[in-house]
């Protein structure tokens, strides 16, 4: 059975709730095979080699294909993965100096690439309508002129997303540059990405799919691919790179041990001080990179990340399990300054979006109008700055993701109180999260490629049902 909160997570979105039958939802939320959590491995991400390098360029391959995968115990779960895992492997990149990568789409299936943060041009930015169709390649050029930070790679097809990306279509993709190396952050074996998801699994370990309008919610959590793991750590400190690869799950990321975290980058890279918080939040699509020192614990001692947003009764309140081990030599810092941003605060220009629930038509909307390719929404002038309003009327919170562009938020508003971003969302953003009844603002500029790109709610079922609009700098 449904609890009020999963049921209103579902639908609370006024007429939003009738969007789908009720049976339909509920199907995100069937029981599958038993999992225990903790008994998983912590599994670390593979790292893609190049298959040729030049003086600008590292040439690399990703074939898009039908896999089968080792999520559950003594279960085979078939998958579409890069190059056969899931999630897909990790490019590692150095800012200012080129990325190719040759795409094969071996599925039955379209697909689009989104390298989701990427300043790129818009042949490159995985585009909904630029697919490549089954036994076709695509190549995609990434000119990695930003900061180092922590990108993700996942499916963008039109009104497919959602399907895609749970079936496994999402990878990491991590920038580096000399403001970074020079810091002396935990590098190495202990700078950790996790790509953080949650899926719904069959009595046969396949894979539990709805295609729903409001939230495709599981109840397994799973981490690199591997379902609440334990990771075994030396007493030392650790650099965690959070993904939120999820559907349309919120988390809000804590240690049981009711330590604060060190948060140090955001979507777009590293913050200007580390901001020490009891928890962060990250709403699909967001990333943040933290420094936990388990040197502060006994060995033998037990932490569990938690998700504050989840509940016990599905296990959505555990995320995975640190075992801290004996201590170990540590010569890695963690700074309370880490890099300039320069902040902007004025522009020519303010655009004003309305995120909301077409009844009608069934659709989520932005300013009344569903997805429609052949429709310019707004026309950016490159290089000239940008103020970007939202408000969302509707009963569910919208994680607002632009393409091309990173972001600084200016201000969030709700019930008539103005607030400023805290520490945590004071960088750079390419994602954020807007909760029902409120306005945020944020300033932008368009810089290097002009073109066509989109803008869409990162809650992939709203985006696959047509909370998405299309801009062209010009």
């Amino acid at each position: 059975m449904l609890t009020r909160r999963q049921f209103l997570q579902l639908g609370a979105a006024g007429g939003a709730a009738l969007v789908l039958p009720l049976e339909r939802a509920v199907q995100a939320f069937a029981s599958g095979p038993s999992t225990p959590q903790f008994a998983a491995a912590f599994k670390r991400l593979p790292v893609l080699r190049p298959t040729s390098t030049d003086a600008t360029t590292d040439y690399y391959n990703l074939a898009l294909s039908p896999a089968n995968a080792v999520i559950l115990p003594g279960k085979n779960t078939p998958v579409w993965a890069y190059n056969g895992l899931f999630p897909g492997p990790t490019i590692k990149a150095k800012a200012n100096r080129r990325v190719v990568v040759t795409q094969t789409n071996k599925l039955a299936t379209n697909a689009s690439t989104h390298l989701h943060g990427a300043h790129v041009a818009p042949s490159s930015d995985g585009h909904p309508t630029d697919v490549f169709g089954p036994g076709q390649s695509k190549v995609y050029t990434y000119p990695n002129d930003q900061l180092a930070s922590t990108l993700w790679y996942h499916d963008h097809t039109a009104h497919a997303t959602s399907r895609n990306v749970y079936m496994g279509l999402a990878g990491a993709y991590l920038i580096r540059d000399a403001v970074e190396a020079a810091l002396g952050l935990p590098g190495g074996a202990y700078d950790i990405t996790c790509i953080i998801q949650d899926r719904t699994f069959n009595a046969d370990g396949s894979l539990s799919f709805v295609d729903s309008a409001n939230a495709v919610l599981g109840n397994t959590v799973l981490v690199n691919g591997k379902p609440w793991p334990f990771l075994a750590v030396s007493g030392r400190k650790y650099r965690f790179r959070f993904v939120n690869g999820s559907n349309s799950r919120e988390y809000e990321l804590a240690l049981s041990s009711n330590k604060s975290l060190n948060q140090i980058a955001s979507d777009g890279g590293l913050l200007a001080q580390t901001f020490v918080t009891p928890s962060i939040r990250l709403s699909p699509g967001e990333r943040a990179e933290v420094v936990i020192d388990f040197a502060q614990y006994p060995a033998g001692t037990k932490i569990v990340l938690e998700n504050l947003k989840g509940t016990a009764t599905d296990g959505t309140d555990s995320i995975m399990r640190f075992d801290v081990g004996s201590p170990v030599s540590d010569t890695s810092k963690l700074p309370t300054t880490l890099r300039s941003i320069t902040k902007m605060t004025t522009a020519a220009v303010t655009r004003t979006f309305a995120l909301s629930f077409d009844s009608t038509r069934r659709l989520w909307v932005i300013n009344g109008k569903p997805f429609d390719p052949n429709r310019i929404d707004v026309k950016p002038k490159l290089d000239a700055p940008e103020i970007w309003k939202i408000t969302n009327s509707s009963g569910m919170a919208h994680p607002f993701h632009i393409h091309l562009s990173m972001f600084q938020i200016l201000d969030r508003t709700k019930s008539g109180v103005v607030s400023k971003p805290g520490p945590g969302e004071s960088g750079w953003k390419d994602t954020v999260r807007i909760d029902p009844g409120e306005t945020v603002r944020f300033i932008t500029k368009f810089t290097g490629f002009k073109g066509r790109y989109v803008y869409h709610c990162h809650n992939l079922a709203h985006e696959d049902h047509d909370m998405m609009a299309q801009m062209e700098v010009v």
